[in-house]
């Protein structure tokens, strides 16, 4: 079929065609923004999953909820190698320029530029290059201790005040956030926790792998009632199949029934991965309806373009040592492992792994789903793995 009309489109965190399943957290999206513009109070809230059930494009489908009921939408992609004050910086700097150059003067406004200033003064960013266009002395005494847990949450509470003061509010939206260092995360709870005492329009919505709720846990132990945590998982079987069916149908291509049955198990459900099935079904297809023929025809090129990016891009991030964790958690088989499983398989001591696995959680490769108990972040990654060991290429 013509892969020009080809409506897959398998990549990280590009809106597929049809987004299946996840209306009620559009609808949850939808209710927090609408109480928050009013004046209600509403909790912020962090949603978890695996990688590749959808996170980051629901956050830009929220982004662009937020923005159609008169937010200003912000959003950033925590990683580990930039700090959470570099990313926050100039977009906020960009909201309040945009702020105050509405028509009348309003002090706070200027009072958040003023802060503004002396927060990245504080945190030395670049200072030089920041000032541009902000031509403005700094709020002496305001959000400039150095003190990450004691300026951020001023900084985003005077964000908060001056948005308010011009009758808009502030959407903030952060992807991955498990990367945040810990005093970063514990801030901006921090941050958010003062905001809503004092019912202000600035909400936060972000995005990260399992491990997310316990990190927040761990740095403030009220985060878990300041935060909701919506769980993003696999698609149902009813959902996998419209997110196959309806794109296709609208361009007049049908399956047989058996042919979805094979897509929805070989995908196991996954977003991520019925965009790539459907990418390479349609591409191979030379007519409709679909077969089950044609599914395993195109199982090979999705499976070796998951291999040789998807799965072998983190693959490639492991250390040695790493690697052999993973290995060793895949000849175990699908599901979550104990730690003593793990050692077992590596004839090692637990203790003297324990150091690998924590590394691989702050790489986002492996969570925790219940104490002492390991498992991928990646689904189907096990899969991945006895392929490529077994094929002799690690």
């Amino acid at each position: 079929m013509d892969p020009i009309r080809n409506p897959f489109v398998p990549g990280a965190g590009t809106s597929p065609p049809e987004l299946a399943g996840r209306e009620d957290l559009l609808e949850k999206a939808a209710i927090t923004l609408a109480r928050i513009r009013l004046g209600r109070p509403s909790k912020s809230f962090m949603l978890v999953g695996l990688r590749g059930v959808g996170k980051t494009v629901l956050l830009n489908r929220i982004e662009e909820l937020a923005e159609r009921e008169g937010y200003r939408a912000l959003m950033i992609e925590a990683h580990e190698n930039k700090s959470l004050a570099a990313l926050l910086l100039p977009p906020l700097r960009q909201l309040l320029l945009a702020l105050d150059r509405i028509e009348l003067v309003n002090e706070q406004v200027k009072r958040g530029l003023r802060i503004l200033k002396s927060f990245a003064s504080a945190v030395k960013f670049n200072v030089g290059e920041f000032e541009v266009g902000l031509d403005i002395d700094p709020e002496r005494g305001a959000a400039d201790s150095g003190d990450l847990e004691a300026d951020l949450p001023e900084l985003l509470l005077a964000i908060a005040q001056a948005a308010q003061a011009r009758s808009t509010a502030v959407a903030l939206i952060i992807d991955e956030v498990q990367y945040l260092k810990q005093k970063e995360l514990s801030a901006l709870i921090m941050a958010i926790h003062k905001i809503a005492q004092r019912n202000l329009p600035l909400v936060l919505i972000g995005a990260g792998l399992p491990q997310l709720v316990a990190l927040a846990g761990d740095s403030k132990s009220y985060a878990e009632r300041l935060f909701d945590y919506p769980k993003m998982d696999a698609l149902s079987d009813a959902d996998s199949r419209e997110a196959i069916e309806e794109p296709a149908g609208r361009e007049g291509v049908t399956f047989e029934p058996a042919a979805l049955t094979k897509i929805v198990e070989l995908t196991k459900g996954y977003p991520y991965f019925l965009q790539e099935w459907g990418y390479h079904i349609w591409n191979i297809a030379e007519k409709s309806p679909i077969t089950p023929a044609l599914v395993d025809a195109a199982s090979k090129f999705a499976i070796d373009r998951l291999d040789e990016s998807f799965f072998r891009v983190r693959f490639d991030r492991s250390t040695p040592r790493e690697k052999d964790y993973l290995y060793a958690m895949a000849k175990l088989g699908t599901g979550a492992h104990r730690s003593g499983d793990i050692a077992e398989v590596l004839g090692v001591a637990v203790q003297s792994i324990a150091p690998v696995r924590s590394s691989l959680i702050k790489k986002g490769m492996v969570y925790s789903p219940a104490h002492g108990d390991t498992a991928f972040t990646v689904p189907l990654f096990d899969e991945f793995l006895l392929r490529i060991m077994g094929a002799g290429q690690v």
